[in-house]
């Protein structure tokens, strides 16, 4: 807030200063409350009221602040119910895939995660705060590099974010006892399930760009996937390099 000063008493001004301090702090207050309101609204009314019952998951979408990763104009739609665009192409997922897409991945604080699509951030985020480390992959360097400084930013310090091919994982960290995949691919890439550990889960979307794909859970048993379809979505494409 601007204002302007032409000469007067300097105890005014000095109350004038304060004035407008105690006014932008109010502001700052309110838009917290604001999106902390709208971001409880989300959790009740289209996550848990919609079938997911994991207390953690629906902790962990309640302290994540979904409004910070997503571009300045669409921060007022960030608790809506719908993905939204980040630049590049991509999206973010709407909030109820996001939760129930953590929840069948059954997240636990000693389990290490490999996520292929990091794009903004928000769902590498959210497991950051279930599980004891995160790895993720995103193929677009602009939102690869956005998202490590936004991680350093808000202190996930138990997550690490590279640039690079998700479709061969990332193998030096293998085995994940969980994997969840947030774009569209026409198959499941062998090197994923490779690197899953015994008892481990993988959540991936399946099916061509331009059609509604299958949501589709691995579980590893006795080094063999078991496939288990889950419902309908709609995902942006898995990109190669």
């Amino acid at each position: 807030m601007k204002f302007k000063y032409i000469a007067g008493n300097k105890v005014v001004v000095k109350i004038f200063i304060l004035i407008q301090l105690l006014i932008m702090a109010a502001c700052v207050e309110h838009q917290s409350d604001k999106y902390e309101a709208a971001r409880k609204r989300m959790v009740k009314i289209q996550i848990r009221d919609r079938g997911i019952k994991n207390q953690a998951v629906l902790d962990a979408m309640n302290t994540v602040p979904r409004h910070l990763f997503v571009p300045l104009e669409y921060q007022n739609e960030a608790y809506n119910d719908y993905p939204l665009p980040i630049g590049y192409g991509q999206t973010i997922s709407q909030p109820y895939i996001v939760a129930y897409m953590t929840e069948v991945l059954r997240p636990d604080k000693k389990m290490k995660a490999l996520e292929i699509g990091t794009g903004s951030g928000y769902q590498a985020a959210v497991l950051a705060e279930l599980v004891n480390e995160v790895y993720t992959i995103e193929i677009v360097p602009e939102l690869a590099a956005e998202s490590a400084g936004r991680f350093k930013e808000m202190g996930y310090d138990n997550i690490t974010c590279k640039y690079g091919d998700g479709y061969q994982g990332w193998p030096e960290h293998a085995p994940f006892d969980i994997i969840i995949v947030t774009a569209a691919a026409d198959q499941i890439p062998r090197p994923l399930i490779d690197q899953l550990a015994e008892n481990g889960r993988l959540v991936i979307p399946v099916g061509l760009p331009a059609a509604i794909q299958e949501l589709i859970l691995i579980t590893k048993k006795n080094g063999k996937p078991v496939e288990r379809r889950l419902s309908y979505v709609r995902f942006v494409p898995f990109k190669r390099l």
